[in-house]
């Protein structure tokens, strides 16, 4: 396996473990074992644990980016808005460390900045605005649109988190596109 491969088989090993374990209980022995290397070797692909959570993060957010751009293309307005709200609930259900790693970056970040490191979560930021850009162009630019439909996402993230079931009363309020699918 070249060094890409390897780098590439440690950034999927690290959103599994950090998405499980978030990013002060998760080691990088743990990583290295899920790829098969040893530690000395992880560092050769990456300078720190901080490189390897970031790398996971910003993988993170440009799947979804690209999840949503294949969803939109060719599509306006509300059939883009649906198309992306059915391919990102597919998204969360069918790989659901993606979610997990979602809601331990957001954890990790704001741990980060109550501590006074705000260099953390720059990388990440710039993630969520090409995130929001990608959005907000699919829709037409239309910011309020892309904020809603950001806004809906986020909730549907904490109520998946939380283990609301499909057709549970809670998601009545959503559009149908953006409501799990039941079993």
């Amino acid at each position: 396996m070249s060094a890409d491969e390897r780098r590439e088989s440690v950034i999927r090993a690290a959103i599994t473990e950090f998405a499980r374990g978030g990013y002060s209980a998760t080691s990088t022995e743990a990583i290295a074992k899920r790829v098969g290397v040893s530690q000395p070797y992880l560092f050769r692909l990456f300078p720190n644990k901080q490189a390897m959570f970031l790398a996971a993060a910003e993988r993170c957010l440009l799947e979804t980016r690209q999840v949503f751009e294949k969803a939109a293309d060719g599509l306006e307005g509300e059939e883009a808005l649906h198309s992306m709200a059915r391919s990102y609930q597919r998204l969360i259900a069918d790989d659901p460390d993606k979610l997990l790693m979602q809601m331990q970056v957001y954890a990790a970040v704001a741990a980060a900045e109550a501590a006074g490191d705000h260099a953390f979560g720059e990388s990440v930021r710039a993630g969520w605005l090409e995130l929001f850009d990608s959005v907000n162009l699919a829709l037409g630019a239309d910011a309020g649109d892309a904020t809603t439909f950001l806004a809906y996402g986020m909730l549907a993230n904490t109520l998946t988190s939380l283990g609301f079931p499909a057709g549970h009363r809670i998601w009545s309020g959503f559009y149908a596109s953006a409501r799990p699918a039941t079993a």
